[in-house]
């Protein structure tokens, strides 16, 4: 990532594309439990406000790039997590 801008834009791009695909599970996947569905939905939201207010206030005390990278690393391990769950949804 070359500035937070970016870093910014990769994030919210890949919460949205979450987001829909979490819908279009929702829509043609059968019937799924529509509290499972709102709960995930709520929780790649959450994850997005996160990260894009996590990325504007580094923590003090911390080399930035070391932050950035683990921020990075979190963020992927929770998008995964939320990709397996919305390949759960039936």
């Amino acid at each position: 990532m070359s500035n937070k801008r970016d870093l910014k834009k990769t994030i919210n791009y890949i919460c949205s594309e979450l987001f829909a695909e979490c819908v279009a599970a929702s829509l043609y996947n059968g019937k799924p439990e529509e509290d499972n569905v709102n709960a995930l939905l709520s929780s790649i939201l959450m994850i997005q406000n996160d990260y894009v207010s996590r990325i504007s206030h580094p923590e003090p005390g911390m080399e930035t790039q070391d932050y950035f990278k683990d921020l990075i690393n979190n963020f992927n391990k929770q998008a995964s997590e939320i990709i397996d769950q919305i390949a759960a949804l039936s």
